[in-house]
């Protein structure tokens, strides 16, 4: 069950990580300016999760009359954790909606490949995750990319844009990649903390509360800058015209709903590293996206991001196909040998 909901938040995960950036770029380049309001997009459509979630509940307690058909499956200890992430999202969806306001989408993109670097980091550190040379070599290949990029900022800075602006878009993004890689495995801490049997449900109830705080976060922001009385505005001026803004913003918060779910998914199937890996396989795809679109420049520093980034998920996945060839030679020897002794 598990493998077939791997996929299924893989596929998810897919749409959310190359769509979101696409369509919250598109609503920059054609007149849209609030920093806010894109962050609060990013979690807004939170509620889509309760059609899942009732599903869920109906089917449990149709099967069971026991605790597992509780309406809400978390504790007050868990509840709490995800309000702090739903905090530390917050602050993330600002990071990256600064970031993507500033910098071409191939760019942003590039750099936010590096959360595959801080979440390696951080598993190591919070979930004792255990490096290999092929992991590390990705880890390495992913900051040197990053660091080719850093060392032409400016090269493809969009016309108009304030050198200023640029390097604070540059700074917010790579901001974002590291909250974004604390985040995974601290969800997977959660995971394995929680005293209580880890359902799907319960990853959808998880998910659904800590991008509910998001939205709060954000929604806070919008008041004090006043976004919510600027969309009206905005919407009259956007040169895709005013219809075409509204169905730009719905889109981004259904297109970016999917990223959270499908990285919770995945977190929950696999791990937070497996997670953080196919984030950053994803990325290079709406890159190169990204240039056939919106026209924006692939000069020769992205190429080498490029290359570098692409030779660091190689080089994992070619570890982790090592490493399970290993343990399935190791297991089949185990029950060979058991097998004989057995017989003896």
């Amino acid at each position: 069950m598990k493998k077939v909901l791997l996929v299924i938040n893989c596929i998810i995960l897919a749409v959310g990580t190359c769509g979101g950036p696409l369509v919250m770029r598109l609503y920059f380049i054609k007149g849209g300016k609030r920093i806010w309001l894109s962050s609060w997009l990013q979690t807004a459509a939170w509620p889509i999760n309760f059609i899942p979630l009732v599903i869920s509940y109906f089917y449990r307690r149709n099967n069971n009359n026991n605790t597992t058909s509780k309406l809400i499956l978390m504790t007050p200890r868990i509840f709490m954790a995800t309000i702090g992430i739903g905090i530390l999202q917050g602050f993330t969806n600002y990071f990256y909606a600064y970031g993507i306001g500033k910098l071409p989408v191939s760019t942003s993109g590039l750099l936010f490949a590096t959360q595959l670097a801080f979440t390696a980091f951080f598993a190591f550190l919070i979930v004792k995750l255990k490096f290999t040379p092929y992991s590390v070599n990705s880890v390495f290949l992913l900051t040197i990319g990053a660091v080719v990029l850093a060392l032409r900022s400016g090269g493809d800075q969009p016309e108009g844009e304030p050198k200023k602006e640029y390097i604070l878009g540059f700074v917010m993004t790579l901001a974002s990649a590291a909250l974004t890689g604390l985040i995974f495995p601290l969800v997977e801490l959660i995971y394995k903390k929680t005293q209580q049997t880890i359902t799907y449900t319960f990853v959808l109830e998880f998910q659904t509360l800590y991008c509910f705080v998001a939205t709060v976060l954000a929604t806070i922001g919008m008041i004090i800058n006043k976004d919510f009385q600027a969309i009206s505005r905005e919407a009259k001026t956007f040169e895709l015209g005013e219809d075409k803004y509204y169905i730009v913003i719905i889109w981004s918060a259904i297109i970016l709903q999917f990223y959270f779910l499908g990285s919770i998914g995945v977190i929950y199937s696999a791990s937070s590293l497996v997670c953080g890996i196919l984030v950053s396989v994803l990325l290079p795809l709406t890159e190169v996206l990204a240039v056939f679109l919106y026209g924006e420049k692939f000069n020769a520093e992205k190429g080498v991001s490029l290359a570098l980034s692409l030779w660091g998920f190689a080089s994992y996945f070619y570890g982790d196909y090592k490493e399970a060839k290993q343990r399935k030679k190791k297991k089949l020897k185990e029950n060979l040998n058991s097998h004989t002794f057995q017989l003896i």
